[in-house]
Formats: C-alpha cells, structure tokens, sequence
C-alpha cells in the first residue's frame, strides 16, 4: 500500500507517489487501448472471414460506441460516489472479460455484442484517470500527468500492431483477444494493493501537494448542465472524439486500400503513427504546464497549447491525395499526436472549470457527448466510404474539427472560472 505516513508537501517522498499513481493510470490506459485497437487491426481480416461490409463495419464501431456513452454516465455518477479505488477496479474487470468474450464471437451480431460490452467497460477509464489526477495532482503539474497517463493510449496503440499480426499468424485471431483481454486481470491486482485516495487515509493531502477534497454529495445532471463551462466542455469533446475514433478504426482499412497494405505490413506505420502521438501527448501537456510556469495565466497556458495543437493538425486533409505511404503516414502521425496533445489539456481544463467532487461526472459528460457524436460520425463515414469509395470528406472533418472547437470553448469561457455548483 501507499504509505500513510506524513511527508513533508514537495518533499521526495511525496514526489514520488503522485508519480507512482501516475505511472498506473498510464498502463491502464495502455491495456485499454491495446483492448480496443485490436478490432481496427484485424478489420481487413474479419472482414473477409465474417463478411461485414463497410455500413456493418460501421454499425458494430456504433455499438462500442453507443455502449461507451451510457457507460459514461454510469462511470461518472459511479467514481464519484463510491471514489476512484473501487469504481476503476470495476471498470477494468468488465472490459477485461468483455475484451476476452470477442475469442466467442462468430458473426457480425456477436462482435457488435462484444464490442458493446467492452464500450460498457471501457468507459470508466478516463473519468476514473482524471479524477485520479485532480486528487494527487497540484493544478501546475496536471496538464503533465494527464499527458502521461493519456500517452498510455498511444503506447497500446503501438504494441497492438506490434503484438495482434504475431500473436494471430501464430495462433489465430481468437488468442489474440484472449491474451490481450486477460492482461487488465494482472494491473487490477496491482491497483488494488497501491492506489489510496488522499484524504481517504491518515496521510495529509498536504503530502502530496494538491488542496484538500471536496464534500461528496451527488452532482446532478442539471446541476452541471445549468453551466457554460459544462458546454464549453461537451461542444470540445463533441467536435473532436470522432476524429480520434476515426485514426482508431478506419485508419488501418485506410492504408490497406489506399496503399494494398496486408495485415502483416500495416504494423510499421501504425507504429509510426503512434509512436508520434505518444511525443504529442506528453509535449501538449508539457508546453501547458511550461507557459505555466513561466507566469502565464492558467486561461492562456491551456489555450496557447490547444492552438498549436489545432494547427498542427489541419495538414492531414492532404493525407488521401498523398501516392506515398510514408507521407501519408506523417500527416497522419502529426495529426494524431496532436489530438492526443488537445486531448491532455482539455482534460486538464475540466479539471480547472469543476471542483474535485464533479470532475469525473464532468469528463464523463463530454466524453460521452464525444461518443454520441463518433456514433452520428461511425455510422456517416461508413455510408460514405460504402457509396462513394473516398475517404476526402472524412479527413477534411478531422483537420476543420479542432479550430472550431476552440472557438466554440472561448466564446462559453472566455476565461477558466471554476463552476460554482451550489448544493
């Protein structure tokens, strides 16, 4: 267990076991993300064994997401009545089996049953991440936390393709499930004997740097809808999760039809490309925290680093006229890393606009209005892509999206005042 012994605030100790919980929210979000980018590597191969078209492909991506959405609120209301300990160790126990259960699947309503159970699961990761962050975290070093542990979901992205193409030539898709499935068994037992809340325990929360917790009274829905800093943060999440789901699911279908890529060389560029977002992630929370430090308000450090993130982005409409693998594979890395960069401080904004006691309701109400929009957006691209064949208007979304979503988050919060929630 964490130790409960009082430590002086900033002293080494302290240091390091902010950075110990860290270090765990960073592989859950690994194992998270290598459960879900299995089915995206092996779509060109499912698809010709099961023989799902482009819309079915699309429906079962729509029931991952449809369940994630519901989870969302589940999660949110969850973490926050009976505290992140418990509410993770559930979250990760479900989409552990629900990720093991697609080696039973055989047609195309069996994986979007799969697929809708691991979206159940799944769905507390984030919610119980950021909640984590704002309890260990002082507010300077949030933006970097919530960088680090969101890289984890560019490092899962990386040993996926590195992993599935092996483990499926060697034993088939089906091992491939189950072996990634059952790893979310070894992190819960570790969860379970380190992670202590702060203020839960003997140990000061001034130990650890950060302010003392709030009261845990049950956040209503409309409480927090009665809020602009609610919409600033559901127009963001709303604007820009598909794009992400977008890289996830279609990028790989992508690269084998625009460049006749077979399962065993997708992993390279998907590796690239992740590898990328991993650099993304944690320099977009780094270069808050930076600003941060050299003065700069809160208001503007956050929205100077999602600038530059949303131009860093808008190159990757060039990415379907580029005949090269490997220039397509950068526009899209770029973009990729730089959604993961905008993703680190959004979270790190919700956590400046909301006390502690609503964060994971927050986060878990714009990323849940970001999965509804990826359903609208899963269920579009597949009829697109069925009908029409070119991915043109897909990735003029993916690079207009974050512009426009900064704009809408400054015009609801010119400046990042906390909600005050009465009770």
């Amino acid at each position: 267990m964490i130790s409960s012994n009082a430590v002086s605030p900033g002293s080494p100790a302290s240091v390091q076991k902010r950075w110990v919980v860290c270090a765990l929210l960073f592989a859950a979000t690994t194992i998270n993300y290598m459960d879900r980018q299995i089915l995206g590597i092996l779509a060109p191969l499912l698809e010709r064994e099961i023989g799902w078209n482009e819309i079915e492909y699309g429906h079962i991506v729509t029931a991952f997401q449809a369940a994630y959405a519901i989870g969302l609120l589940g999660f949110g209301r969850l973490l926050d009545t009976v505290g992140t300990r418990l509410g993770y160790a559930i979250s990760v126990a479900l989409w552990s089996l629900a990720a093991m259960a697609h080696a039973l699947a055989s047609s195309i309503v069996g994986f979007g049953a799969a697929r809708f159970a691991l979206g159940l699961g799944e769905a507390g990761n984030f919610p119980a991440a950021v909640k984590a962050v704002a309890e260990w975290f002082p507010v300077r070093e949030r933006a970097l936390a919530n960088g680090i542990f969101n890289s984890g979901a560019n490092v899962g992205a990386i040993l996926a393709p590195a992993i599935v193409p092996w483990l499926t030539s060697s034993w088939g898709w089906r091992t491939a499930f189950l072996a990634l499935g059952a790893i979310g068994f070894g992190w819960l037992a570790l969860w379970w004997g380190i992670y202590e809340t702060p203020g839960h325990t003997a140990q000061p929360m001034a130990t650890v740097g950060a302010t003392p917790l709030d009261p845990t009274d049950r956040i209503q829905w409309r409480r927090l809808l009665a809020h602009r800093q609610t919409w600033a943060c559901i127009a963001a999440f709303g604007l820009t999760a598909p794009v992400w789901w977008f890289y996830l699911y279609w990028i790989p279908k992508f690269l084998c039809s625009r460049h006749g890529l077979e399962l065993a060389a997708l992993g390279p560029p998907l590796i690239v490309i992740y590898t990328m977002t991993c650099v993304g992630s944690i320099g977009g929370g780094w270069l808050s925290s930076a600003l941060l430090h050299r003065g700069f308000s809160t208001n503007l450090s956050r929205k100077l680093a999602m600038l530059a993130c949303a131009c860093c982005v808008l190159p990757v409409c060039l990415a379907p006229g580029a005949r090269d693998l490997w220039t397509t594979t950068s526009l899209v890395g770029l973009a990729a890393a730089a959604h993961q960069g905008w993703a680190a401080n959004l979270f790190a904004v919700v956590a400046d606009l909301f006390p502690k006691r609503a964060v994971a309701s927050a986060v878990a109400l714009g990323v849940m209005a970001g999965s509804l929009s990826s359903m609208a957006f899963s269920q579009a691209a597949g009829w697109i892509l069925q009908t029409t064949g070119s991915y043109w208007t897909l990735f003029a979304f993916a690079a207009a999206a974050y512009p426009m979503a900064l704009a809408l988050m400054h015009s609801l919060c010119p400046r990042l005042e906390i909600a005050l929630l009465e009770k």
